[in-house]
């Protein structure tokens, strides 16, 4: 058994030990689910008109040890639907009876018949893995954590139930470090800095999962979108500009009505009851620009891209931030190619990724090929250029040395795609970046290109997004680097802290000279003290902190600063200028100490 397996049977284990545990305590809580996750485990309860927080942690970890050291076997049996239901009517858990029937009138119980595990006294329907027996569950390699709100079912007309969360891991010091790495990202929760650094606000007048970008966001999206556009137009890629919405039959044409009707907007109805849709993807967009006039394989690969505004409507507890909001701006791009080109389109957009997590000092990334899942049918229905697709997608992988892992039921409605996975903080993988193939749009919008040998051809079509959105890409940034952005991307890139009065003028003067020259630079002209100054301008993330005293005011020069480096240093202002003016426009990642500027 693998070490992974091991843990995850750990884990879920727990989930019962806790269970078990609670209803001691609370004999007429009524239990909801209990899985396993990536740092421990949860159980949902319904516990009615009691209250339960983590002042009663002690009670239920008490009770835990004391079933753990009781050396329980976990054991196995099956019930058909009606034994089951009359079990669980007896467990007086109706939770549990919802769900006994939806398994097995959906086809989901093997053989009609529903599984249930009991250790101990305690019983709970569940398909498991389990470990043998309790003793096996390491020794202060977990504990309770958390509570929070959990709708049933995760649907907010459903009742609200308490989950309790615990921590598990195979070693104490698995957990002790886990715990270390969690108030790191705490400390670095970009929810947390966003606030304080003024970056965004989400504001309930306005609404949930609509961000406000404050001056110093719109900086740092400014200067992240000049970049993306940079290198794309030296890739050989096209701007446009795509409005926000469109009327109902462009998004039934392409199928996001219906396949993805549910993480829409509702329509507007307007101009004598024709329904517009505030749009979810951009791709629409492009393939009308394609279709403006007939092409020619000597245009092709054809690459359009766009930063466009994109609305998609996310459950209420699932928004969180920035990294899942209901309004961003994606760092979009579609090409259209032949087929001899599509190897080397794609393997081009894989290198582009490298080039930007490389550039960006973001860490490894992990490569999943995500497929279709033919038992769905939340994809389009051609069986044969499913296979074909993802046949290619995957040689164009491993002919390029991409290590890459395989995951069924996570591609796009209209085509397999890769998606890269980057680790936060905690070791949680998110999906940053996609690249997709797409074998559906052309003839759905009736692409075409006149082909080298005269004949009309559909093209190909390569949707990827480097950068994600806005709001999930700057959201990583603030976390992987703990708000402490760049020179070039950041909202103050110097900031000058006079010593006195008597040289607030030179200061002036300098500032003066900066802008002009388009530096971001601001003095602190605040009653404050010396050394608060220099620890406000810190806590603020500022990359370039000039010091400003007699001596400077004399020799025209200014004492520098940077962010996380403790050294300062003296050296002349026109030359302090020049080196600032060489950060930006070489946008060097100055915001890592090894970088000399």
């Amino acid at each position: 058994m693998k070490e992974a397996d091991n843990l995850y049977k750990i884990r879920h284990s727990l989930a019962h030990i806790m269970a078990q545990a609670v209803l001691e305590h609370y004999p007429n809580a009524k239990m909801g689910f209990g899985p396993p996750v990536d740092n421990g485990f949860y159980y949902d309860f319904d516990f009615g008109d009691e209250k339960v927080s983590v002042e009663d942690f002690k009670k239920i970890e008490k009770s835990m040890y004391k079933i753990i050291n009781q050396k329980q076997e976990f054991g196995i049996f099956y019930k058909n639907l009606d034994d089951s239901l009359t079990l669980l009517k007896e467990m007086d858990q109706p939770y549990k009876v919802e769900y006994a029937k939806e398994l097995v009138e959906t086809g989901q119980a093997e053989n009609g018949e529903l599984s249930f595990y009991q250790n101990g006294p305690f019983i709970d329907m569940c398909e498991g893995p389990h470990i043998h027996n309790t003793s096996e569950i390491p020794p202060k390699a977990w504990k309770l954590d958390r509570v929070s709100g959990s709708y049933w079912r995760g649907d907010e007309k459903r009742p609200m139930l308490t989950r309790i969360y615990g921590l598990a891991f195979e070693s104490e010091e698995e957990l002790k470090d886990y715990i270390k790495r969690r108030e790191l990202a705490m400390q670095r929760d970009h929810r947390k800095l966003g606030q304080e650094l003024e970056i965004f606000m989400i504001d309930e007048e306005v609404g949930a999962g609509l961000p406000l970008w404050l001056p110093n966001g719109a900086v740092i999206r400014a200067e992240l979108e000049a970049w993306a556009k940079d290198v794309e137009f030296r890739a050989g890629y096209h701007h446009v500009s795509t409005p926000s919405l469109s009327k109902s039959a462009l998004y039934y044409r392409s199928g996001h009505l219906p396949y993805y009707a549910e993480s829409m907007f509702p329509p507007m109805v307007l101009d004598e009851n024709t329904e517009y849709y505030l749009r979810p993807m951009n791709c629409p967009h492009h393939h009308k620009i394609y279709s403006f006039r007939p092409r020619s394989y000597r245009e092709l690969p054809y690459r359009l891209a766009e930063y466009g505004d994109m609305f998609r409507y996310e459950k209420h507890g699932s928004l969180s931030g920035l990294l899942r909001v209901r309004a961003m701006c994606l760092n979009d791009a579609h090409i259209y190619c032949e087929y001899d080109q599509l190897k080397q389109e794609f393997a081009a957009v894989m290198d582009l990724y490298k080039f930007y997590y490389g550039y960006l000092r973001l860490g490894n990334f992990r490569v999943r090929l995500s497929l279709h899942d033919p038992k769905s049918d939340k994809y389009v229905d051609a069986e044969d250029e499913w296979q074909f697709s993802e046949n290619i997608v995957r040689e164009i992988l491993k002919e390029n040395n991409i290590d890459f892992v395989e995951e069924v039921g996570e591609a796009a409605f209209y085509g397999p795609k890769v998606d890269i996975q980057i680790k936060n903080l905690l070791g949680r993988e998110e999906t940053v970046s996609t690249c997709q193939l797409d074998f559906v749009m052309a003839k759905r919008f009736d692409l075409w290109y006149s082909a080298k040998d005269g004949t009309m051809k559909q093209p190909y079509i390569l949707h990827r997004a480097p950068l994600s959105t806005h709001e999930r890409f700057i959201s990583f940034l603030i976390e992987f680097w703990g708000g402490a952005f760049p020179t070039w991307m950041s909202p103050n890139q110097v900031v000058l802290v006079p010593v006195n009065e008597g040289v607030i003028d030179y200061a002036n003067e300098l500032k003066e000279k900066m802008i002009a020259l388009g530096i971001r630079a601001d003095i602190d002209t605040s009653d404050d003290s010396f050394n608060k100054k220099i620890r406000k301008a810190v806590t603020k993330k500022n990359p370039n902190i000039w010091i400003i005293g007699d001596n400077e005011k004399a020799d025209r020069s200014i004492t520098w600063r940077r962010y996380a480096v403790q050294e300062q240093f003296t050296v002349s202002a026109d030359t302090a200028i020049e080196k600032v003016l060489r950060l930006r426009r070489e946008r060097i990642m100055d915001n890592f100490s090894d970088v000399e500027v």
